[in-house]
Protein backbone atom coordinates (compact mmCIF):
# COMPACT_ATOMS: atom_id res chain seq x y z
CA UNK A 1 0.00 0.00 0.00
CA UNK A 2 1.30 3.41 -0.96
CA UNK A 3 2.47 5.44 2.03
CA UNK A 4 -0.23 8.14 2.09
CA UNK A 5 -1.03 9.37 5.59
CA UNK A 6 -4.74 9.98 4.92
CA UNK A 7 -5.19 6.41 3.68
CA UNK A 8 -3.24 4.98 6.60
CA UNK A 9 -5.36 6.94 9.06
CA UNK A 10 -8.57 5.73 7.41
CA UNK A 11 -7.38 2.10 7.46
CA UNK A 12 -6.59 2.40 11.17
CA UNK A 13 -10.03 3.84 11.91
CA UNK A 14 -11.92 1.21 9.92
CA UNK A 15 -9.82 -1.55 11.52
CA UNK A 16 -11.39 -0.59 14.85
CA UNK A 17 -14.86 -1.63 13.66
CA UNK A 18 -16.14 -5.04 14.90
CA UNK A 19 -15.07 -7.99 12.78
CA UNK A 20 -12.63 -6.02 10.65
CA UNK A 21 -8.86 -6.36 10.57
CA UNK A 22 -6.22 -4.44 8.57
CA UNK A 23 -6.72 -6.51 5.40
CA UNK A 24 -10.48 -6.05 5.37
CA UNK A 25 -10.04 -2.37 6.18
CA UNK A 26 -7.70 -1.92 3.21
CA UNK A 27 -10.22 -3.53 0.87
CA UNK A 28 -12.95 -1.23 2.17
CA UNK A 29 -10.74 1.84 1.76
CA UNK A 30 -9.96 0.82 -1.81
CA UNK A 31 -13.68 0.44 -2.52
CA UNK A 32 -14.33 3.87 -1.05
CA UNK A 33 -11.56 5.56 -3.04
CA UNK A 34 -12.70 3.95 -6.29
CA UNK A 35 -16.25 5.18 -5.63
CA UNK A 36 -15.61 8.53 -4.02
CA UNK A 37 -18.57 10.35 -5.57
CA UNK A 38 -21.08 7.53 -5.05
CA UNK A 39 -19.98 6.48 -1.54
CA UNK A 40 -17.41 8.75 0.15
CA UNK A 41 -19.19 12.07 -0.34
CA UNK A 42 -22.68 10.99 0.83
CA UNK A 43 -21.15 8.86 3.60
CA UNK A 44 -19.13 11.81 4.90
CA UNK A 45 -22.24 14.00 4.94
CA UNK A 46 -24.29 11.32 6.69
CA UNK A 47 -21.59 10.70 9.31
CA UNK A 48 -21.50 14.42 10.11
CA UNK A 49 -25.28 14.44 10.59
CA UNK A 50 -25.17 11.33 12.77
CA UNK A 51 -22.40 12.82 14.89
CA UNK A 52 -24.36 16.06 15.33
CA UNK A 53 -27.88 14.74 15.73
CA UNK A 54 -27.92 11.16 17.09
CA UNK A 55 -27.36 10.45 20.78
CA UNK A 56 -28.38 7.91 23.41
CA UNK A 57 -31.44 8.69 25.51
CA UNK A 58 -30.38 9.44 29.09
CA UNK A 59 -33.42 7.61 30.46
CA UNK A 60 -33.74 4.39 28.43
CA UNK A 61 -30.45 4.18 26.52
CA UNK A 62 -32.00 3.93 23.05
CA UNK A 63 -30.71 5.93 20.10
CA UNK A 64 -32.62 9.11 19.45
CA UNK A 65 -32.47 12.22 17.33
CA UNK A 66 -31.61 15.50 19.04
CA UNK A 67 -34.42 17.14 17.06
CA UNK A 68 -37.11 14.70 18.27
CA UNK A 69 -38.17 12.94 21.45
CA UNK A 70 -37.20 9.35 22.21
CA UNK A 71 -39.49 7.03 20.25
CA UNK A 72 -38.81 4.23 22.75
CA UNK A 73 -39.55 5.60 26.23
CA UNK A 74 -41.58 8.62 25.09
CA UNK A 75 -43.83 6.65 22.74
CA UNK A 76 -47.21 8.40 22.79
CA UNK A 77 -48.81 6.37 19.99
CA UNK A 78 -48.69 3.07 21.87
CA UNK A 79 -48.64 2.43 25.60
CA UNK A 80 -47.05 -0.81 26.78
CA UNK A 81 -46.94 -2.50 30.16
CA UNK A 82 -43.66 -4.36 29.56
CA UNK A 83 -40.01 -3.36 29.43
CA UNK A 84 -37.36 -5.63 27.90
CA UNK A 85 -33.92 -5.00 29.41
CA UNK A 86 -30.95 -5.63 27.10
CA UNK A 87 -27.23 -4.97 27.31
CA UNK A 88 -26.74 -2.93 24.16
CA UNK A 89 -28.47 -1.47 21.12
CA UNK A 90 -27.48 -4.40 18.88
CA UNK A 91 -29.54 -6.65 21.17
CA UNK A 92 -32.52 -4.32 20.85
CA UNK A 93 -32.28 -4.39 17.06
CA UNK A 94 -32.07 -8.19 16.98
CA UNK A 95 -35.23 -8.54 19.08
CA UNK A 96 -37.07 -5.88 17.09
CA UNK A 97 -36.18 -7.55 13.78
CA UNK A 98 -37.56 -10.88 15.01
CA UNK A 99 -41.03 -9.33 15.59
CA UNK A 100 -41.56 -11.51 18.68
CA UNK A 101 -41.86 -8.72 21.24
CA UNK A 102 -44.08 -5.65 21.52
CA UNK A 103 -43.14 -3.31 24.32
CA UNK A 104 -40.59 -0.82 25.58
CA UNK A 105 -36.83 -1.45 25.67
CA UNK A 106 -34.26 -0.45 28.24
CA UNK A 107 -30.66 -0.51 27.02
CA UNK A 108 -28.13 -0.70 29.83
CA UNK A 109 -25.04 0.10 27.80
CA UNK A 110 -23.04 -2.88 29.05
CA UNK A 111 -22.86 -5.27 31.99
CA UNK A 112 -21.57 -5.16 35.52
CA UNK A 113 -17.91 -6.27 35.69
CA UNK A 114 -17.40 -5.92 31.93
CA UNK A 115 -14.48 -3.76 30.84
CA UNK A 116 -14.95 -0.12 31.72
CA UNK A 117 -18.40 -0.49 33.27
CA UNK A 118 -19.47 0.01 36.86
CA UNK A 119 -22.93 -0.33 38.34
CA UNK A 120 -23.17 3.46 38.34
CA UNK A 121 -22.46 3.59 34.59
CA UNK A 122 -25.49 1.47 33.68
CA UNK A 123 -29.02 2.87 33.47
CA UNK A 124 -30.39 0.75 36.31
CA UNK A 125 -31.63 3.64 38.45
CA UNK A 126 -33.55 5.06 35.51
CA UNK A 127 -35.07 1.60 34.90
CA UNK A 128 -36.51 1.65 38.43
CA UNK A 129 -37.79 5.16 37.73
CA UNK A 130 -39.49 4.07 34.50
CA UNK A 131 -41.12 1.05 36.13
CA UNK A 132 -42.66 3.25 38.83
CA UNK A 133 -43.58 6.19 36.61
CA UNK A 134 -45.12 4.22 33.74
CA UNK A 135 -46.85 1.59 35.92
CA UNK A 136 -44.95 -1.22 34.23
CA UNK A 137 -46.31 -4.70 35.00
CA UNK A 138 -43.46 -6.87 33.69
CA UNK A 139 -39.71 -6.45 33.28
CA UNK A 140 -38.10 -9.01 30.97
CA UNK A 141 -34.41 -9.54 31.65
CA UNK A 142 -32.85 -10.27 28.26
CA UNK A 143 -29.21 -10.09 29.29
CA UNK A 144 -26.77 -12.60 27.84
CA UNK A 145 -26.15 -16.02 29.38
CA UNK A 146 -22.59 -15.04 30.31
CA UNK A 147 -21.38 -14.63 33.90
CA UNK A 148 -21.43 -10.84 33.46
CA UNK A 149 -24.93 -10.90 31.96
CA UNK A 150 -26.35 -13.06 34.74
CA UNK A 151 -24.63 -10.97 37.44
CA UNK A 152 -26.21 -7.87 35.94
CA UNK A 153 -29.63 -9.55 35.80
CA UNK A 154 -29.39 -10.48 39.48
CA UNK A 155 -28.43 -6.93 40.43
CA UNK A 156 -31.39 -5.53 38.44
CA UNK A 157 -33.74 -8.01 40.08
CA UNK A 158 -32.51 -6.88 43.49
CA UNK A 159 -32.87 -3.20 42.53
CA UNK A 160 -36.50 -3.72 41.48
CA UNK A 161 -37.69 -5.69 44.50
CA UNK A 162 -39.31 -2.64 46.13
CA UNK A 163 -41.49 -2.00 43.04
CA UNK A 164 -43.34 -5.35 43.17
CA UNK A 165 -43.12 -5.57 39.37
CA UNK A 166 -43.24 -9.03 37.77
CA UNK A 167 -39.70 -9.96 36.68
CA UNK A 168 -39.06 -12.64 34.07
CA UNK A 169 -35.98 -13.85 32.25
CA UNK A 170 -35.39 -15.52 28.91
CA UNK A 171 -35.43 -19.27 29.33
CA UNK A 172 -35.29 -22.24 26.97
CA UNK A 173 -33.41 -21.67 23.76
CA UNK A 174 -30.83 -19.31 25.22
CA UNK A 175 -27.54 -21.24 25.29
CA UNK A 176 -25.05 -20.85 28.12
CA UNK A 177 -22.57 -18.15 27.19
CA UNK A 178 -24.81 -16.94 24.36
CA UNK A 179 -25.20 -13.28 23.42
CA UNK A 180 -28.58 -11.94 22.30
CA UNK A 181 -27.43 -10.32 19.05
CA UNK A 182 -25.95 -13.61 17.77
CA UNK A 183 -29.16 -15.64 18.19
CA UNK A 184 -31.42 -16.55 15.28
CA UNK A 185 -35.12 -15.66 15.26
CA UNK A 186 -36.22 -19.19 16.18
CA UNK A 187 -33.99 -19.29 19.24
CA UNK A 188 -35.15 -15.83 20.31
CA UNK A 189 -38.80 -16.84 19.87
CA UNK A 190 -38.28 -19.89 22.08
CA UNK A 191 -36.43 -17.84 24.69
CA UNK A 192 -39.22 -15.26 24.91
CA UNK A 193 -42.10 -17.75 24.79
CA UNK A 194 -40.64 -19.85 27.61
CA UNK A 195 -39.37 -17.04 29.81
CA UNK A 196 -39.56 -17.84 33.51
CA UNK A 197 -40.82 -15.83 36.49
CA UNK A 198 -38.18 -14.75 38.99
CA UNK A 199 -39.14 -14.78 42.65
CA UNK A 200 -38.21 -11.69 44.69
CA UNK A 201 -34.93 -11.93 46.55
CA UNK A 202 -35.36 -12.46 50.27
CA UNK A 203 -32.13 -10.75 51.31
Amino acid sequence: MQNISEIEDLVKLISKLPGLGPKSAKRIVLKLINNRDEIIKPMANTLVQVYKNVTRCNLCGALKSNTEGCSNCENIKEKFNKICVVEDIADQWSIENSNIYKGYFHILGGTIASAGHRKEDLLINSLVERVTRDKIEEVILATSATVEGQTTAYYIQNSLKQTNVKITKLAQGLPVGGEIESLDDGTLFSAFKNRSFLKPNSD
